[in-house]
């Protein structure tokens, strides 16, 4: 009779574990810390080669981050804007500017915390979103060229 009563729990137990395994098995490939050092390298030699003082944010697909730099001299708000845009990207898989001119049309939901500047682009290897990179603290045209430029160090 005690083993009816362990019996239910342990199969559940194992239900649940089996299908978090098989969950993590199917995720995309992770975005993990040398891909992340790559894009920061290239996405900071793109900032520096212009005299652009930014800070980069490289999150994973959940939009956490892996890596951020704020560079000397980028103001203390680009760090918001930074993770803002991540959320963005991480959340409906485009560049933040066209989530920004799809928001203004009409064509899609604003996201909660996000924001609609340029500068965050997906990062993706072999066809799936793995993460994002995005820059503040220039233009968004040019945060967005450091992004693309850290996004090509990973596979874009």
């Amino acid at each position: 009779m005690f083993n009816r009563f362990l019996a239910l729990p342990s199969l559940l137990a194992g239900l649940i574990f089996s299908s978090f395994t098989f969950a993590q098995d199917t995720a995309a490939a992770p975005l993990n810390y040398e891909m992340a050092q790559r894009a920061m390298t290239a996405a900071l030699a793109e900032a520096r080669r212009n005299d652009w003082n930014l800070t980069i944010v490289i999150a994973d697909h959940n939009g956490l981050p892996v890596m951020l730099h704020r560079m000397d001299g980028a103001s203390e708000r680009t760090y918001e804007i930074a993770l803002a845009k991540a959320k963005v990207v991480t959340e409906t898989g485009l560049f933040s500017g066209e989530y920004g001119r799809r928001l203004e049309a009409g064509e899609i939901e604003e996201i909660e915390g996000g924001i609609h500047y340029a500068g965050g682009v997906p990062v993706m290897l072999n066809g799936e979103q793995i993460g994002a990179i995005t820059a503040s603290g220039a233009q968004g045209t040019e945060d967005e060229q450091v992004s693309l430029a850290g996004a090509a160090a990973i596979g874009n």
